[in-house]
């Protein structure tokens, strides 16, 4: 009989009756963490920094997140397509787990996608035949086939519902499929689909085709934007000694870190230059020690704002000095005296770390996941606002800037700001 563990993120820890070598799979694959108890066969085991299902045996884990199951949906989907996204286009029954609610929402939306059939499209098939079907390819044809006429090396044009979106929506619906934890209803909803696009290839390795919004996959974008959400948790299925693994996990971290660039992206108020995400830069002159700030906004080439997304506080007395170290060294480095550490509300107010001995100022936000979709974004608005008023980030005392020439380019770039 299986057995069933529900554990919180940054909840308590629970003590549990559980078998070693369960509790060591477990934590290999970044879902728990776990001490062992007094008692032989007893683990106190808390939920690590991911969330999602992991069946080892016939023991099923599920990490439940700290925030809603749709407002986790909602920072997913933003972090892809901002401009379609709304509390209202995630709104689920209850409080199921992560898996099922991602595969709830991708059966929907892929049902909607597929109402008016399946999408097809133009994609270019190189072969081998017998009848000539578009145009010879000459090298091939006399490489391969020493002057024979038989077989024909051709190239054509063939309109076919293996395209790049199709083949997205498959490899969602197979993936899902595979995750523990996910009803018997939901999973028939998914075969549906899975047969609905059996005529499509199924991807292999780790890379996504590309494919562009038009109007002709407008009717598409939802479901694509999804499954692309989908296809970046981490999935697995292998077999460790006599047990069976599988599960689905996300990382909260990451979600919070897209969700946060994104979301800044579209609420700087800058009028010139451009954002970076994980923009590359290096501690030292010789380059041999990188770093990459989650966002950077420049103009003509000059780092003018450095932010940090930062989903958990290390210390519940206050915000981690690992990253005010860190931050202090991305100003450093990019010339700045404003560097910004937005975190997911914990306990701690705002507050802003003035250096000592150095003209830097390290501001720390704190963003309440769990308010109005409205009030969340608002709350981005004021952050780029204060960013703004720390334009006066061209050149700080002692700092080594990382090309020459940059404090003068950054003075010129913030007073050619509107």
């Amino acid at each position: 009989m299986a057995r069933h563990l529900t554990l919180r993120e940054g909840g308590p820890e629970q003590l549990v009756e559980i078998g070693d070598e369960v509790v060591e799979i477990l934590m290999a694959e970044g879902a728990v963490t776990a001490a062992r108890g007094a008692v032989r066969g007893q683990w106190t085991i808390a939920a690590a920094s991911q969330v999602g299902v992991v069946r080892v045996g016939d023991v099923q884990v599920s990490i439940k997140p700290k925030v809603t199951i749709s407002r986790l949906l909602f920072m997913l989907g933003y972090a892809r397509n901002p401009g379609y996204w709304r509390d209202e286009s995630v709104l689920l029954d209850g409080e199921p787990d992560l898996v099922e609610a991602l595969a709830h929402s991708c059966t929907r939306l892929t049902r909607r996608a597929l109402e008016q059939g399946v999408l097809k499209g133009y994609r270019t098939v190189d072969e081998s035949a017998t009848v000539l079907r578009g145009r010879i390819r000459e090298s091939d044809q006399i490489r391969r086939n020493f002057g024979r006429a038989i077989p024909l090396e051709i190239t054509y044009d063939d309109y076919t519902v293996d395209v790049a979106e199709n083949q997205i929506l498959l490899a969602a619906v197979l993936r899902l499929l595979k995750a523990p934890g996910i009803s018997a209803d939901v999973r028939a909803l998914l075969q549906r689909l899975r047969l609905q696009l059996g005529d499509v290839s199924v991807l292999r390795g780790g890379q996504l085709p590309r494919w562009q919004a038009s109007r002709l996959n407008a009717r598409y974008v939802p479901a694509l934007r999804l499954a692309e959400q989908v296809l970046r948790g981490r999935s697995f299925e292998q077999r460790r000694g006599d047990l069976e693994v599988s599960g689905f996990l996300v990382s909260m971290a990451k979600v919070f870190e897209d969700f946060v660039c994104t979301a800044l992206m579209e609420a700087t108020p800058f009028a010139h230059g451009r954002s970076h995400l994980q923009y590359p830069a290096h501690f030292d002159v010789m380059g041999a020690v990188p770093m990459k700030p989650d966002f950077v906004w420049e103009s003509g080439g000059v780092p003018l704002v450095v932010a940090d997304a930062k989903y958990k506080l290390e210390k519940p007395s206050g915000y981690p000095n690992a990253d005010l170290y860190q931050m202090l060294s991305y100003c450093t480095v990019l010339g700045l005296r404003d560097g910004h550490l937005i975190y997911a509300k914990g306990e701690q107010e705002p507050v802003v770390h003035r250096v000592v001995g150095a003209d830097v100022q390290i501001h720390c936000h704190a963003l309440d996941l769990e308010g109005s979709r409205d009030e969340l974004m608002s709350r981005f608005v004021s952050i780029a606002g204060t960013m703004r008023g720390g334009e006066r980030s061209a050149g700080v005392s002692g700092a080594q800037p990382s090309s020459a020439g940059r404090a003068a380019g950054a003075i010129r770039a913030v007073r050619g700001l509107t």
